[in-house]
């Protein structure tokens, strides 16, 4: 009897988990049998594995194969442990040394001549392998800038099972990542080409500094796309860890690009009207995978005609708003993905949504039924709301308005007094803060927040809705250069959700 060893990784949202894999060769009639629950791709991964051990030039031990991925008790799912299956029976059979592979932990899918290809999840499969203590990870060649992202551990591009086997017997070399990063690359269009609309231009602004949840209301045509698709171009560029994190998602998703892995700036994210409860906050079969909110991590995600969509969608919507992260319970386990972004809604005002609301045409009801679909829990978690209105002539023919550049600007030093007020904590955004340390903390003068205690002696808004307007009030006193908001601040963050709620 003998007796092979290799190392996997198994992921579990953005977490890994390093797997043992067990090869044992013995006596009976050939077989191969596949234990430490498998889903069904793993489990046709004896025939793929076998195929390719067999086309590599490299024989089959024959006998009686069993194949253990331990931990038992965690479920394994997917291709990504193909490489690792194939080195360890050659290890057990005695084909190849030991020594590399004992210290090497293998990614990838195999095809039945041989090849090694890419799977999901590369990045926060080589992360887990750098936290666990692993030296040396050999990832396929395709996903190998990917995987070169992290720091820490010796990453190896491979071909093919050939050439792995080779590495490991001293006889050849892996490709190693060229280590060049992509530069930043802004898209979306400049905050110049929207015509006036000055409110919503000022209301954008704010959101951006202070990381805040924005719903625009107007007519078609009015330009709420247009100054939602702009918001990422307002944004800092995105932090090594953000960048990092914000890419491990992705590569869950299966959405980065082969030559330019890294996403370093703020993503942004639009789906349709029309989408599911998975497609947005993530799940599926087996292992659940990142939804909408969890793909705009550190970014936007834009929901346009945001009253068409379904009210349990948004709903959904609600928990990773107040938490930042989504939690995904399937039968595999929980999947814990973070989803700390910034929520656009845009919606026309009524079903007919005509150019003047003189010209509306639709019944009372219908226009209240309309948005009624944004409950009030989930309105009390926008801060901000602007009634967006139809454009003069004149506005056609004026100045042409600031830039991104000029904008983006102001708003990196409004996010670097934020930064520098909540370094302690950990915060970096307005938004982020909790509401008893605004309270408890940074207690504001009796004179700024009257404003604010009428509100909620009259019962227009909630405890929740007070803090939000408090942390919008941090971000125009940000805005302005000042130190402590004032009550006029304080006023303009009311007048935010009070013009909305109109």
């Amino acid at each position: 009897m003998a007796l092979g060893r290799a190392h996997s990784v198994a992921v579990t949202g953005v977490d890994g988990q390093l797997v043992e894999i067990e090869a044992d060769v013995g006596q009976g009639l050939p077989s191969v049998h596949l234990v430490g629950l498998p889903d069904t791709a793993l489990q046709e991964s004896r025939d793929r594995v076998r195929s390719a051990v067999a086309n590599s030039g490299e024989k089959w031990p024959d006998g009686r194969v069993v194949l253990a991925l331990s931990p038992a008790t965690l479920p394994k799912v997917g291709s990504v442990y193909d490489l690792a299956l194939a080195t360890a029976v050659l290890d057990a059979a005695g084909a190849i040394p030991s020594e590399r592979l004992a210290k090497t932990v293998l990614l990838g899918e195999l095809a039945l001549d041989g090849r090694v290809r890419r799977v999901r999840g590369i990045l926060p499969a080589v992360i887990a392998a750098r936290n666990a203590g692993w030296a040396t990870v050999v990832v396929p060649e395709s996903a190998m800038a990917e995987a070169g992202l992290v720091d820490g551990i010796e990453v190896f591009g491979a071909l093919s099972l050939r050439t792995v086997v080779a590495w490991l017997r001293g006889e050849g070399t892996l490709a190693e990542p060229d280590g060049r990063l992509p530069d930043t690359v802004r898209s979306g269009g400049d905050l110049s080409e929207v015509v006036g609309q000055e409110e919503a231009r000022w209301a954008l602004e704010v959101a951006a500094a202070g990381g805040h949840h924005l719903l625009l209301t107007g007519p078609p045509g009015i330009g709420k796309t247009m100054l939602a698709q702009r918001l990422p171009g307002l944004l800092p560029p995105l932090t090594e860890t953000e960048a990092l994190q914000v890419t491990a998602i992705h590569s869950m998703a299966g959405a980065l690009s082969g030559d330019q892995p890294l996403i370093t700036v703020p993503p942004f994210v639009a789906p349709h009207h029309s989408t599911s409860v998975a497609a947005m906050v993530g799940g599926g079969s087996g292992a659940a995978r990142p939804g909408a909110v969890s793909l705009a991590h550190r970014g936007v995600l834009f929901l346009d005609e945001c009253a068409e969509i379904g009210g349990k969608v948004l709903e959904a919507m609600r928990t990773p708003l107040e938490e930042g992260e989504i939690r995904i319970a399937r039968r595999d386990g929980v999947a814990r993905y973070p989803a700390r972004f910034q929520l656009i809604l845009a919606a026309n005002p009524c079903p007919c949504a005509p150019a003047r609301d003189v010209d509306c045409i639709c019944a009372p009801l219908a226009r209240r039924r309309y948005l009624g679909k944004l409950s009030g829990p989930l309105m009390d978690r926008i801060d901000i709301w602007v009634q967006m209105h139809g454009q003069s002539g004149a506005a056609f023919a004026g100045e042409i308005a600031e830039s991104s550049a000029v904008v983006r600007a102001r708003v990196a030093v409004a996010r670097q007094a934020a930064v520098d007020r909540w370094r302690e904590y950990g915060w970096t955004t307005n938004a982020e803060v909790p509401g008893h340390v605004l309270r408890q903390r940074f207690r504001l003068p009796r004179e700024a927040v009257a404003p604010l205690e009428t509100s909620l002696r009259l019962g227009r808004m909630s405890a929740r809705g007070a803090d939000r307007a408090i942390r919008v009030a941090w971000t125009i006193c940000d805005l302005r250069g000042g130190e402590l908001p004032t009550a006029q601040d304080v006023l303009s963050a009311l007048n935010f959700r009070q013009r909305g709620a109109q």
